[in-house]
């Protein structure tokens, strides 16, 4: 007779199996979908607006924060969907500047998050190494809290020589606060300009280009998005990136944020295949 310890081995064995396989059959059926799609236009920065961690939550009446998890695991698949589809950044809204006018508890909670956050997504080592992502923490940091600005400086530090994809998280940001800090630092590098010129050469200085605002500016750095995806079917932008989407594709799935997955991304890189030809034109004259 078979012991019970000897048929819960095979079955263990049997349900591996099974899972390998379907793991590696998604993985196949995954690269052939992404090697058709990239016989059309592949943008080169998405960004994400994540929405409705809270929600998920509430809807499935999960404890405090395990939205939160839930979404940070949507997050990194998102992530390896984009990059194996040929996305070179992808930036994501993590915290806003309004954010701090919240309750203080409410802050630190969210602060202890993120610190925990950064130090598991530099603990995806292998992910990190596979796609070459270059972290870059764009916003205000030094309204962090210690401990999250530090982790945030490590992590840009260790995958600072990556180039080959990026992830851009914004923190400590809105668009309220990017652009006039934008205004006034091209100002004062104007100014700094003028000394020793003569008053025709000052006229001419005195103007400021948009292409000087937009050297300031933290989104500077990287292109601007081609596709902005806001989940849980909202449309505001919340004031994230007003500058840099004004020739943009919106797309608001009504899938929380927990809830994205493979088919989102499909279905936003489709839509902006089928609009390229509008949007290079709007970008053409602007």
């Amino acid at each position: 007779m078979i012991s019970d310890h000897t048929r819960k081995m095979e079955e263990e064995k049997r349900s591996g199996v099974v899972s390998r396989f379907l793991g590696e059959l998604n993985i196949t059926v995954r690269r052939f979908l992404f090697r058709v799609m990239s016989s059309g236009p592949i943008p080169q920065h998405i960004a994400f607006i994540m929405d409705g961690n809270r929600r998920f939550a509430k809807k499935w009446k999960l404890e405090e924060g395990a939205g939160h998890k839930a979404g940070f695991l949507a997050l990194m698949s998102l992530l390896k969907y984009c990059y194996e589809m040929g996305v070179k950044y992808v930036t994501v809204y993590a915290f806003s500047l309004d954010n701090f006018n919240r309750r203080p508890d409410e802050v630190q909670y969210v602060m202890d998050l993120m610190h925990e956050k950064i130090e598991g997504f530099m603990k995806e080592l292998d992910m990190v190494n596979r796609y070459g992502i270059r972290v870059l923490f764009i916003g205000d940091l030094n309204r962090l809290y210690a401990p999250v600005r530090v982790a945030a400086e490590k992590a840009m530090e260790a995958t600072a020589k990556n180039t080959k994809t990026y992830l851009l998280v914004c923190v400590a940001y809105t668009s309220s606060h990017e652009i006039p800090r934008a205004v006034y630092e091209a100002c004062q590098e104007r100014s700094g300009r003028k000394d020793g010129k003569e008053e025709e050469e000052e006229e001419e200085e005195e103007l400021i280009k948009v292409v000087d605002l937009e050297k300031k500016m933290y989104m500077g750095v990287v292109p601007d998005p081609d596709i902005l995806v806001r989940s849980s079917g909202e449309t505001r932008l919340s004031n994230f990136l007003l500058w840099q989407t004004s020739n943009s594709l919106l797309y608001s799935p009504k899938a929380l944020w927990p809830e994205m997955g493979l088919r989102h991304v499909v279905w936003a890189i489709l839509k902006y295949q089928k609009n390229y030809h509008y949007f290079e034109k709007k970008k053409k004259q602007a």
